[in-house]
């Protein structure tokens, strides 16, 4: 395993630096968003990226669910009543022709994904009209070769839901699953058995999909480090490609369904801690690699790839291999980013909905980025995702400096470097194994917004 891809974790590192801070999905990230960048500009930028030729990157929003989690904080209508998704499906379908209408019929689409929500929430008929239209639109591939995914909610899954799935072109699938333990399950209102489980990775298998992904959750209520440990040690046993081990954060004020979680029942902090340590240790000693940001990998999977190779990228779906793409946001409250912007649609149906019928698109706030909010991005983006940085690779590409420009942030790094999470030498940045843990940190340091900001809005890092 080459340095790169190898992690300490430092109880005294992870408690003195465990402060709040972005997860840089974006930057700048979404607290800088406004409502000066409207539709009609959004349409404007999205024209003027034909020139470009690049391929296209489609993220199509699912909000609904059968049921809700406790632990939730995404954008989601639960409902029992499956009629709910015609109407949405009938305006997706409207956005569907007013975006493809600016973007040339000729740019392939290379990545696809269904969020959500719950994506399997629609019919298999609606699948497969919903695929249809989005074929109308754009120009899918029909090669396989394209990163084509869907989230999966395991009790949402039929006897032919796979197999239709695969047929439409799907060859990714990621996995809902957060905690075997039944007590933990019920404490979340997410039942699901492990025989599910594992019935839809061994059906993904056999099918041909190219990747599956799980998705863990530590700091649930009634979670130890015995019961998420064995939690971990069945999920090893199956051997997906990728496994995401995400941090609850516990935030009703903000999240009404937490509300229904019993704090005294949430592991303590230290407890919190030694499940993470321990999870890092069972992933790595079964031959892991930690990517960064909670995602680990296996060391054939496209992202561990892509980040030996310094080709790795990160966005609003998390981390890619596809980052010479305009990405079309499709549905309430998703995020495109095309050209050098960010524009987010209306949360809210209602407003969604309105829109459409109008015959306009649902963009209601997003931000431009100049070229100082480039440059910190792409120095972010490629610590977040390589965990060092050349100086000489900045420069040649944005006409600066390094040293001069972030002097300010080179003397801010020290500490840190003195800590032990990073080393500066000569023109390179590297950030030590017990510094990627802690990459929020370090990327915290070149964000001119953090800096300038009055109000903390974020998670803790760890």
């Amino acid at each position: 395993m080459s340095l790169s891809q190898t992690i300490d974790f430092d109880l005294d590192l992870i408690n003195r630096y465990n402060t709040a801070g972005p997860r840089y999905t974006s930057y700048p990230t979404a607290v800088q968003f406004h409502e000066g960048l409207d539709a009609d500009r959004y349409a404007e930028i999205a024209r003027g990226t034909n020139a470009s030729g690049r391929p296209l990157s489609l993220y199509v929003h699912i909000p609904f669910c059968d049921t809700v989690c406790f632990y939730c904080a995404c954008n989601k209508v639960v409902t029992k009543d499956r009629a709910k998704a015609r109407p949405y499906l009938d305006r997706l379908y409207k956005e569907m022709a007013l975006q493809g209408e600016l973007f040339d019929r000729g740019r392939p689409v290379t990545q696809l994904h269904w969020g959500g929500g719950t994506p399997t929430f629609i019919s298999h008929d609606e699948m497969i009209e919903l695929m249809d239209k989005t074929r109308e639109h754009f120009r899918l591939l029909d090669d396989d070769t394209g990163e084509y995914s869907i989230e999966i909610d395991p009790r949402e899954v039929q006897d032919d839901t796979l197999a239709l799935l695969r047929k439409l072109g799907f060859n990714r699938i990621s996995l809902g699953v957060q905690d075997f333990d039944e007590t933990v399950q019920k404490a979340v209102n997410r039942v699901q058995s492990e025989a599910q489980v594992m019935s839809v990775l061994d059906e993904a298998r056999r099918l041909g999909f190219r990747s599956t992904s799980v998705d863990l959750i530590y700091g649930l209520p009634h979670q130890t480090p015995d019961t998420f440990g064995d939690t971990v040690r069945r999920i090893i046993e199956v051997n997906p490609a990728r496994v995401s081990v995400f941090n609850y954060a516990h935030l009703p004020d903000r999240f009404k369904p937490q509300r229904r979680i019993d704090e005294d029942a949430l592991p303590n902090p230290a407890d919190k801690l030694t499940i993470l340590q321990q999870t890092i240790q069972q992933l790595t000693e079964a031959g892991y690699v930690y990517i960064g940001m909670d995602h680990f990998a296996r060391p054939d999977d496209e992202l561990a790839v892509a980040q030996r190779d310094h080709t790795l990228y990160r966005n609003f779906q998390g981390y890619s291999t596809h980052s010479n793409c305009d990405l079309i946001g499709l549905g309430s409250t998703s995020v495109g980013v095309v050209g050098n912007s960010y524009s987010q649609n209306h949360h809210d149906l209602e407003k969604y909905y309105q829109c459409l019928d109008e015959n306009r698109l649902a963009v209601f706030r997003g931000v431009e980025l100049d070229a100082d909010d480039l440059l910190r991005r792409d120095v972010i983006t490629r610590l977040i995702c390589h965990f060092e940085l050349a100086f000489a690779d900045v420069e040649q590409v944005h006409g600066i400096v390094f040293n001069e420009y972030f002097a300010q942030e080179l003397e801010g790094l020290k500490p840190m470097e003195a800590d032990g999470l990073l080393k500066v030498t000569g023109n390179t940045i590297t950030v030590q194994p017990a510094g990627r843990m802690l990459i929020r940190n370090i990327c915290m340091v070149f964000d001119r917004y953090l800096r300038q900001a009055t109000e903390q809005r974020y998670s803790k890092v760890i």
